[in-house]
């Protein structure tokens, strides 16, 4: 593996980090720079069906099974969805979510999954491991948790009424590592094919249930490190593979593993030096006639094949923190940053190399992802700000697109929803937005609790989830 001199120092500070609620500034250098580069390629299948439609993103589905939907890609063809709400207008159902939790729901059928994190008392003696980074002691300023027990529980919701059908602890007690302040253990989303449904918590185990609330496996992936940040990534699922991207540390024993999604075994594991990172890999479903598993980190970009775990091909890195999930349309796949510079890239992959076709370093937020559609990427910055570019070229369409009540730090990732771009913010606020060339907001709507989870869309029907609910949005019977 060749070594690219990347400095380490500093660029760890994560996404979890973001979640601080303070202000992280990027590093705005105007440039759309269309460039070439060579690499090594193939491309991933994504769970849930579906097919790219006319507009290159997935086109309607009856499930979310993953985070941000089918193919992981935040698009909703779903027609009909409300665009007005409040705590008292268009709430189909509102349940309490006992602890916190930051995983968006998935939902399969009449389910709706979710896991939570309920925080318990100080452990005596009980404390995070030290962190290295540059070989120099580092500890994040708002790190916490290490020093409490901790319940992480797994459940599923009623879409019909928001009862809770079933609910089961699975771990109870100290958890290896901390997270940043506001976050939470219960950070990845979990992932269903239908007949299991899978949850991870990093160092404190992937768990199996079926649909029922039985227990069906579990595994123990180790102490895993993120710096005392707290996990981001969550899992994919490939043919009869649960794939987990595993970036910790410095790098040292970070791996790729996918486990027989029947029975946890392992399937295969891969090693990859990279540090630690929080964003979601993305299933290219045919390059070339191929899937491929993309993974972006600071130091590398690499996709696999996952059926094997064998590195595909690998291009330069982001040389920031890895936040954020990557979004393609067919075409070009689609990678960013937000901190400490903002990066965007559209690179073009193949089944053993990639070509960077462009590049545009303004606008990226810390943590929120970007959608592609329709021949557009959106990008956003922490204050909800829209960069909208033309997806093939890299060119600016238009710069500055800006909501009516910015978010101080947006955490939920941008989807787009029947047509119109839908953002959800740690305010409570959901704003809607015009797709293509020209940038206007077209409702906005308020709840009473922040929301960090990205939203779940479902024939109509939006899973919201706040602080402390997890809502179902639709036209009432009474609703205009």
């Amino acid at each position: 593996m060749p070594n690219l001199g990347v400095t380490r120092t500093g660029l760890a500070l994560v996404a979890a980090a973001a979640l601080l609620g303070g202000q992280f500034a990027t590093n705005p250098v105007a440039a759309v720079e269309p460039v070439g580069s060579t690499g090594m390629g193939e491309a991933a299948e994504a769970v849930g069906g579906g097919e790219l439609s006319a507009h290159g993103a997935i086109a309607v589905s009856d499930n979310w099974p993953q985070f941000r939907g089918p193919g992981g890609l935040g698009v909703a063809e779903n027609e009909g969805v409300t665009t007005s709400w409040s705590e008292t207008e268009n709430v189909l159902w509102k349940t309490e979510i006992e602890g916190l939790g930051h995983s968006s729901p998935v939902v399969w059928d009449d389910r709706v999954f979710l896991t939570t994190a309920i925080v318990g008392d100080v452990i005596p003696g009980a404390a995070a491991p030290i962190h290295y980074i540059g070989g120099q002691v580092f500890k994040h300023p708002q790190a916490t948790g290490s020093e409490r027990g901790h319940t992480l529980e797994v459940m599923a919701v009623s879409r019909d009424n928001g009862d809770v059908l079933w609910s089961d602890v699975v771990y109870e007690g100290r958890i290896y590592d901390d997270y940043v302040r506001d976050s939470s253990v219960a950070s990845a989303t979990p992932i269903t094919d239908g007949e299991l449904v899978y949850f991870y918590f990093g160092s404190e185990g992937v768990y199996a249930y079926d649909f029922d609330g039985n227990a069906v496996w579990d595994v123990d992936l180790g102490d895993l490190s993120y710096f005392g940040v707290g996990l981001g990534t969550s899992p994919l699922l490939h043919g009869d593979a649960l794939i987990l991207k595993v970036d910790i540390a410095e790098g040292e024993d970070s791996f790729i593993v996918g486990l027989d999604k029947t029975t946890g075994q392992e399937i295969w594991r891969t090693p990859r030096s990279v540090e630690a990172s929080w964003g979601t890999p993305l299933l290219l479903d045919d390059v070339d006639g191929e899937p491929q598993v993309l993974t972006v980190g600071n130091q590398f970009l690499i996709a696999y094949d996952p059926a094997t775990g064998e590195e595909l091909w690998r291009l330069e890195g982001l040389r920031n923190n890895a936040v954020h999930s990557p979004v393609w349309d067919g075409e070009l796949v689609y990678v960013s940053t937000g901190y400490p510079r903002s990066v965007v890239r559209g690179i073009r992959p193949g089944r053993d190399a990639a070509e960077l076709v462009w590049e545009y370093r303004k606008g990226a937020a810390y943590v929120a992802s970007n959608v592609v559609y329709a021949g557009y990427l959106y990008v956003t910055n922490d204050k909800g700000t829209i960069t909208c570019l033309d997806a093939a070229t890299g060119e600016v369409v238009y710069e500055g697109g800006r909501v009516p009540v910015p978010p101080a730090m947006l955490m939920a990732s941008l989807l787009v929803v029947d047509d119109r771009i839908m953002m959800s913010t740690p305010e409570g606020d959901t704003f809607w937005i015009t797709t293509g060339p020209e940038f206007s907001v077209t409702a906005h709507n308020s709840l009473d609790e922040p929301i960090w989870a990205t939203p779940a869309i479902v024939d109509g029907t939006i899973y919201l989830r706040g602080s402390n609910h997890l809502y179902a949005i639709g036209r009432t019977d009474d609703s205009p």
